[in-house]
């Protein structure tokens, strides 16, 4: 294998990180995070009892999930003098 076909490994992220990135720190603590585990909703790795999720898994959860907000088209509006 050379050189050039050896990526960079993704950092791997704990639960609290992850929790902080999702903004769920303050509200609800790791608790968001370990049910995404939980129901298998997001990509993790287990290394012995100690569970972390991959930043770019993170990142494609967030992106998946990203709602684009609706444009209405604005019919019959009238401007006022």
């Amino acid at each position: 294998m050379s050189k050039s076909a050896v990526e960079p490994l993704d950092r791997h992220l704990t639960v609290a990180e992850a929790a902080e990135i999702l903004g769920t720190w303050k509200t609800s603590g790791e608790r968001f995070p370990r049910r995404l585990i939980a129901e298998r909703r997001i990509t993790f790795v287990k290394v012995g009892r100690n569970v972390r999720i991959p930043e770019k898994a993170l990142r494609e959860y967030i992106a998946a999930n990203t709602v684009q907000p609706i444009r209405l088209a604005r019919r019959g509006v009238r401007a006022v003098a």
